[in-house]
């Protein structure tokens, strides 16, 4: 039995996202193939996840300090806490999917918010003499992405996600691109479901 975190980083719901339309498609497929798995869903635009603001910076500078948890205010407690528990999901998952659509060639600040609670020194990644090496094995992941123009891999936002995830070490990466409904309307429909196709077909062996 494996689990698999699905990362949900868009505030629209599938009816009205085409990254959520192939995000649960691939999900139902995934669920129906892999019934003896967990699927924990995090939907980051409903509920309140930490961004590094000026309480968790001085939070953390106060532990540094030798401070402990017990004397940081109720705020940065709980940021900090939230932030750590999110590290700690991700280095017990062994699946993880990525759905989010592409704002102003990047990804959404929320993911971002997210990508940093998994890019964490001592925990996913170490500095060595030799510059980081990556603490995270036996993972792989899947980043549906959806953009109106057509990129095909190149826009700074795919590239992030593949990067930083081969960065703490999860090497096996797959994508998903449903892309250019701006530029061809006429063919939102299809494809949408080419992007819903490709997904239910990795789903089987993911």
């Amino acid at each position: 039995m494996a689990t698999l975190l699905a990362v949900k980083a868009h505030p629209l719901t599938n009816e009205a996202s085409k990254s959520m339309k192939v995000l649960y498609a691939f999900l139902d497929s995934y669920q129906k193939s892999h019934p003896e798995d967990d699927i924990i869903t995090l939907d980051l635009y409903h509920e309140d996840f930490p961004e590094i603001d000026h309480d968790i910076m001085t939070g953390w500078q106060a532990l540094k300090a030798g401070k402990s948890m017990a004397d940081l205010s109720s705020e940065q407690q709980r940021k900090i806490t939230r932030f750590n528990a999110s590290t700690e999901q991700f280095l017990t998952v062994d699946k993880l999917v990525i759905a989010n659509g592409l704002w102003n060639l990047n990804i959404p600040t929320r993911l971002k918010a997210w990508f940093d609670t998994i890019n964490v020194a001592g925990k996913t990644f170490k500095y060595t003499e030799r510059g980081p090496v990556p603490l995270t094995t036996g993972k792989k992941a899947l980043h549906i992405q959806a953009s109106g123009g057509a990129y095909e891999g190149q826009d700074f936002a795919s590239q992030y996600v593949k990067g930083i995830l081969n960065f703490v070490g999860v090497t096996d990466v797959q994508q998903v691109f449903i892309e250019g409904a701006d530029h061809q309307p006429e063919r939102t429909d299809e494809i949408i479901a080419e992007g819903i196709a490709k997904a239910e077909e990795i789903s089987l062996t993911f």
